[in-house]
């Protein structure tokens, strides 16, 4: 059964307008995604910033809450599978949470389009 559904769309523009890209990227990518978006070069930086922080966007979205304690960018990681799948990586007290609401599976979707990105959240119990 789904507990929520969120999804988040961004402008790569307003990313782009952002003043330092890799004090943003401190402020919102948990360590794995850190060791990703340092390995990219230039402006391949901009729309995975995007990409992610809609991810997270669309995470709380689903969620209900928006960012509270314990629910925090840096806790909600969005990670590739093998086949390049895009999956939720969380944080012991953001998965702890979710479980506490009956939350069992998470799933996201991301996409994008010439100056947009978008991310779908689904949550189930």
């Amino acid at each position: 059964m789904i507990y929520g559904i969120g999804t988040d769309i961004v402008e790569i523009d307003r990313i782009k307008k952002i003043k330092s890209h890799d004090t943003f990227a401190n402020k919102i990518l948990g360590s794995d995604e850190l060791q990703e978006y340092k390995k990219l070069k230039g402006e391949l930086k901009i729309p995975f910033l995007g990409k992610h922080f809609a991810a997270k966007e669309a995470f709380v979205k689903a969620l209900g809450t928006g960012f509270i304690k314990p629910v925090f960018p840096k806790g909600i990681q969005v990670i590739s599978s093998n086949n390049g799948k895009p999956k939720y990586l969380l944080s012991n007290s953001v998965k702890s949470y979710i479980e506490s609401l009956g939350i069992s599976r998470t799933h996201v979707s991301i996409a994008d389009e010439r100056n947009h990105l978008i991310a779908f959240a689904v949550l189930e119990i």
